[in-house]
């Protein structure tokens, strides 16, 4: 992806150099495996697992200081993001203005080292990236680019890029009013009608990613040779199936709350080839 040199968005709010507190607790009753199976569903399940943790390690669990220093690649994955978020608030206005017939409001990107805290509630490690819609902002461990390299097989900066775009979609439903209908329907219905519900407002996320980099690539020529296999795969590894299979277990439909890694792909691929807001609709289509 061809991002360096280009311009940086001021919608940063950098807490990484903050210290701070968090609810911790040894690991001791989790083998390395199993630790690594409770963190990556954490990561993509949009579930804070902390207690998780905790709870494993038997006892209370202290408090500990977050942050630390400031690496080169924390340094180098802050300046990516930052032009990422770039890319999609010159993207995303010219689409509303294009497609809703109105202005777009960008969200404020929040990065992060350890743990912080959001009105939906703690941001940690555990929690991974995810967009609160009570402060209209996104939350991201600058960190969170390594795992999602080494542990869970995404690697290259475009599918970096495509969690950045992930979560601001999900920015891109709240202004559209969206995330807020999804979200009073779920607290009307059973466990497993409002997963159901979840699946759709996340493939519609990817959805959107698609149309997102498919306007980048007009706009700023930022795609290189690889880039799309590179977000297609990611969506293939943050499947609810495959990240169920990859933690020992059976994938268990009704539990989804993201997509299959199939629908994932299905909805990237979606977005990008119809470049609309209205090609994303998963919740009027039968076939996700």
């Amino acid at each position: 992806m061809r991002w360096k040199g280009r311009r940086s968005s001021r919608n940063i709010e950098d807490r990484r150099m903050q210290t701070g507190r968090r609810r911790g607790g040894k690991a001791g009753g989790i083998g390395g495996v199993g630790l690594i199976a409770v963190l990556v569903i954490g990561y993509f399940l949009g579930i804070d697992v902390t207690p998780l943790l905790q709870s494993a390690g038997g006892g209370g669990g202290q408090v500990v200081s977050t942050g630390g220093q400031i690496t080169q690649a924390d340094q180098e994955a802050g300046a990516f993001v930052s032009v990422v978020l770039a890319d999609t608030e010159e993207v995303w206005d010219e689409i509303f203005q294009e497609q809703v017939g109105r202005k777009y409001t960008p969200a404020t990107l929040v990065l992060f080292k350890g743990a912080t805290q959001s009105p939906c509630g703690g941001a940690s490690g555990a929690s991974g990236p995810f967009y609160c819609p009570a402060d209209r902002k996104a939350y991201l461990d600058t960190e969170f680019f390594t795992t999602l390299s080494r542990r869970l097989g995404a690697s290259g900066d475009f599918a970096a890029a495509y969690v950045v775009a992930h979560e601001i979609a999900h920015h891109v439903q709240n202004e559209l009013g969206i995330l807020g209908q999804a979200h009073r329907i779920r607290q009307q219905v059973s466990q497993t009608e409002s997963n159901a519900i979840s699946v759709r407002t996340e493939l519609q996320a990817d959805c959107l990613s698609g149309v997102w980099a498919r306007y980048a690539q007009a706009r700023f020529n930022s795609l290189e040779s690889g880039d799309l296999e590179e977000a297609i795969n990611a969506a293939k590894q943050i499947g609810d199936d495959t990240l169920q299979r990859n933690a020992g277990k059976r994938p268990n439909p009704h539990s989804f709350t993201h997509g299959t890694s199939a629908q994932r792909q299905r909805w990237f691929a979606i977005g990008y080839e119809n470049a609309t807001i209205q090609s994303c609709d998963t919740f009027s289509t039968d076939r996700l």
